[in-house]
């Protein structure tokens, strides 16, 4: 896994309103724009850019489908891999169940990792 790729995905993603709209709208399409022409950006500039990351297959699959239980499972970093779904699903679980909803069904969604380390975030 390309931990720092995955990582600077959710990172980049999370804070911009704009590409976190994308991403939930259109996953599979945008997951694929940002592979090709966000990511590999360096310094957040045009002039310089790296070719040396891309998703393994799996990473993808995780991305386009919100697999954030996958994600967590192959060391996406955990407060990343949290805050970005949250943008996504907090307002429609908040609707449902009320506040920390999203937050408890991720929990509930790891419960398997209760008595296991959890995997490294080492890049």
């Amino acid at each position: 896994m390309s931990k720092y790729y995955v990582n600077k995905f959710l990172f980049t993603v999370d804070r911009d309103p704009e590409l976190l709209k994308r991403y939930t709208d259109d996953p599979r399409t945008f997951v694929a724009t940002w592979e090709q022409s966000i990511g590999p950006k360096l310094l957040g500039n045009d002039v310089e850019a790296s070719s040396v990351h891309s998703f393994t297959d799996a990473e993808r699959d995780a991305l386009i489908n919100h697999d954030y239980v996958a994600l967590f499972e192959m060391g996406a970093h955990f407060f990343l891999n949290l805050t970005m779904y949250i943008g996504i699903y907090d307002e429609p679980y908040i609707q449902k169940t009320g506040p920390l909803s999203f937050q408890r069904e991720m929990a509930a969604r790891l419960q398997h990792w209760r008595d296991k380390d959890y995997p490294t975030v080492e890049t």
